[in-house]
């Protein structure tokens, strides 16, 4: 199994030929805004595994909570479910509204906490609050935050005291501030943007895309397509490397260290669900969540 990277990701072989080493550094900055609470976030997850296969090491990631919540109406939007969604994409996502409105500032605390303290745990503590919250948990339950530090084998009772800590909430402030300064490039795109009419910001999933020298910047706010990002990519450096599609189930699998859901696979390896789910059952346990599942080889599974 490939090495997890910095941010706690695995990384693929480098899309190079083996004389060619410019794939071994980040050559793209990379911003994410998201919000755990988010399905639409949620549900572009296949998009990004997808670009962490075929640029690896060349893009540098970083997330930025949103802190969705906050605004007024919003857990109360969030809380009436996302059938549709789950329906267009795919992902686990459980059908019906949720239990009661939740806000998601204690999780986006948790995950900034961690990124402070931990931060080879940051991106595997929000995908486990994603996954528990996704088949019908409730976000600011201090059990699914406790479950999920678990899963990813930290301290629940450590990073509620991260959590609880001035720099932690001076850095989330720091987001939430970043996520409603959306750049001009972006306010250009204002119907691509959320957030009431007085504070606009970036909705989730938003990307910011900056040259780690020189003034090469891009701005693709919200929910796009793979290619989108290819394009935007290709713009500020045509000289990165891409990795083909795999074709291998178990290697891929291998290569996440996670469980995948059908729609992230078929997303990486560029077919339909159907056809990823057939070519799963062969080689995979399914781990049933939402209205969907997600597949580990034999040895890794787990709920």
């Amino acid at each position: 199994m490939a090495a997890p990277d910095a941010s706690g990701s695995p990384d693929p072989e480098d899309p190079a030929p083996p004389d060619d080493r410019s794939a071994d550094r980040p050559r793209v900055e990379v911003t994410l805004f998201t919000d755990p609470a988010c399905p639409f976030a949620f549900s572009w997850e296949p998009v990004r595994w997808a670009l962490r296969w075929q640029y690896g090491r060349q893009l540098r990631w970083r997330t930025t909570m949103i802190v969705l919540t906050r605004e007024e109406g919003e857990a109360e939007k969030l809380a009436g479910g996302a059938d549709g969604l789950q329906e267009a994409y795919g992902m686990p996502i459980a059908r019906g509204p949720h239990a009661r409105p939740a806000s998601s500032e204690p999780a986006c605390r948790a995950v900034v906490a961690v990124r402070l303290n931990a931060p080879e745990h940051e991106e595997a503590l929000l995908r486990r609050i994603r996954v528990r919250t996704m088949a019908g948990g409730l976000l600011d339950d201090p059990t699914l935050l406790a479950a999920a530090a678990v899963d990813v084998g930290l301290d629940p009772v450590r990073v509620q005291t991260w959590a609880a800590t001035a720099p932690v909430a001076i850095a989330l402030d720091e987001d939430a501030t970043a996520a409603r300064t959306p750049s001009p490039r972006a306010r250009a795109l204002d119907h691509r943007l959320g957030g009431p009419a007085g504070e606009r910001r970036y909705s989730a999933p938003s990307l910011e895309l900056r040259l780690p020298s020189g003034p090469g910047v891009a701005s693709v706010p919200g929910f796009n397509s793979h290619p989108t990002y290819e394009i935007a990519l290709a713009n500020l450096d045509p000289a990165l490397r891409r990795r083909d599609a795999p074709d291998d189930v178990p290697t891929l699998l291998d290569w996440a260290g996670v469980p995948l859901a059908t729609a992230e696979v078929a997303a990486m390896m560029r077919i339909d669900r159907d056809d990823a789910r057939e070519r799963l059952e062969r080689v995979a346990t399914r781990i049933d969540s939402g209205a969907d599942a997600y597949w580990a080889l034999p040895d890794r599974a787990r709920t």
